[in-house]
């Protein structure tokens, strides 16, 4: 058993994982033969997927710059994935040096693998846990160590609230985090969707997997900015949310919307 009370044979490398899955089209090398072939099944069914996730990624890193820019110091990235150069802490220190980050995800893997690649120094935090128990999330010591949420932080839900089903109230999740937050925090939020394309042979691959997708339309998604204010332009495809390079060939069928919001009061 770790220090963190997790115990390794809770790693499940029988089925496959988002994250793997995500770390795999991304062109890493921290998956599984079973993750590879799910990545590959889903670009079978779904050719703009490759980029699709290289674009969300993109977005990821424009947004960072973006939250840090308007002075924002502190952030927690819940489902933070396999670690990916840049890293969110490599972007935002590329702004400003005294950025703190605490990540967050299920996968003992990816905690790991965060672990082992980044500083344990008083800047950033490594922790296992679980969007779906927000709070455990919020008062864990080791996010409490880096995280002051009397001061504005900024949240990354990044390709993440679309594994959550409608019963596990999503729209719940993303409130109990924002009420932690203060004024001037802001939510930045990525989400698939079949708006533009029909994408139930993608949703089949996930079905084996360890956590199901749950493609939701931007009406559904624009829900979770309850409370916050959208920056412009609003929710968009993310290849075309502040792009700083012309969108790739494909971009009108890419199912992900991605979106920055202030909180305000």
């Amino acid at each position: 058993m770790r220090q963190d009370g997790f115990r390794a044979e809770g790693i499940d490398t029988s089925r496959p994982h988002p994250a793997r899955i995500y770390d795999y089209l991304l062109g890493g090398k921290d998956n599984y033969q079973v993750d590879q072939q799910a990545a590959e099944r889903l670009a079978a069914a779904a050719p703009e997927v490759r980029i699709g996730v290289r674009a969300n990624r993109a977005f990821l890193r424009r947004a960072v710059r973006y939250v840090i820019g308007s002075g924002v110091r502190q952030i927690l990235d819940i489902g933070t994935g396999l670690p990916t150069s840049p890293n969110v802490h490599e972007t935002a220190q590329e702004v400003a040096q005294d950025v703190r980050i605490a990540y967050v995800d299920n996968d003992p893997i990816v905690n790991a693998h965060a672990n082992a690649l980044l500083s344990r120094s008083g800047a950033t935090s490594v922790v296992l846990g679980d969007l779906r128990d927000p709070r455990a999330i919020l008062d864990h010591p080791d996010i409490r160590r880096v995280i002051d949420f009397d001061e504005p932080v900024a949240v990354l839900l990044i390709a993440i609230l679309h594994f959550l089903t409608d019963a596990e109230k999503p729209g719940q999740v993303v409130a109990t985090l924002r009420d932690a937050l203060p004024a001037g925090s802001f939510l930045v939020l990525s989400h698939a969707t079949s708006d533009f394309a029909d994408r139930s042979a993608a949703q089949a691959v996930y079905n084996n997997a360890t956590a199901t997708l749950n493609l939701r339309s931007r009406a559904e998604v624009e829900r979770f900015f309850d409370g916050f204010e959208l920056i412009g332009p609003g929710l968009a495809q993310v290849p075309f949310w502040r792009p700083d390079a012309p969108p790739p060939a494909g971009s009108d069928e890419i199912g992900f919307y991605g979106g920055v919001a202030r909180k305000t009061g």
